[in-house]
């Protein structure tokens, strides 16, 4: 598995660990079973993210975080095609594992800022806080969504699994 991983840090909200961040994206990425990736990440401030939310997504507000998937593939295994880009909704029927055996490229810009504010929400370290945020970003550009309650609770257990796996539990204030 190829993944290429650029993580830039353009706050002082926290200081960011790169190499968890690294690690933890290339856990998810296993997790997920993806073949291969080009994966970037932003670490900003409430004022940078609020100004991309705005010019991108018509969302007057800053937010946690904000993905964008830039290329989504998957390696056919038929002799006459070696790769199809598909949409959504055929990922969504393949299984849980949205992104399994796929190529991805996206970008992911999450805020510290957010992070350091809703941390004790989650009953942990604000460092923790972000490493969901991207974790939660590079999901949906694994093809996950969040939009309705049965897609909620897929992505949920999706985080929850993959931050398992580097000793995180995640705590939902709106779990019940």
């Amino acid at each position: 598995m190829a993944f290429e991983i650029d993580i830039s840090n353009d706050q002082d909200s926290i200081q960011v660990d790169i190499k968890q961040l690294t690690h933890a994206i290339e856990r998810a990425l296993n997790v997920e079973q993806v073949a291969s990736a080009v994966i970037s990440v932003s670490i900003v401030d409430n004022a940078a993210i609020h100004k991309i939310n705005r010019e991108h997504l018509q969302h007057d507000y800053p937010t946690d975080v904000i993905s964008f998937q830039l290329d989504f593939a998957i390696e056919r295994d038929d002799n006459d095609q070696d790769e199809n880009t598909i949409d959504h909704q055929s990922v969504e029927s393949r299984s849980e594992l949205r992104a399994q055996g796929a190529m991805i490229e996206g970008e992911i810009i999450a805020s510290a800022q957010m992070a350091v504010e809703m941390a004790s929400s989650g009953q942990w370290t604000a460092m923790n806080e972000l490493t969901l945020y991207v974790i939660h970003g590079l999901l949906h550009i694994c093809g996950y969504d969040d939009l309705t309650r049965d897609e909620k609770q897929i992505m949920r257990r999706r985080e929850r699994a993959v931050l398992h796996e580097v000793g995180l539990q995640p705590v939902y204030p709106d779990d019940d």
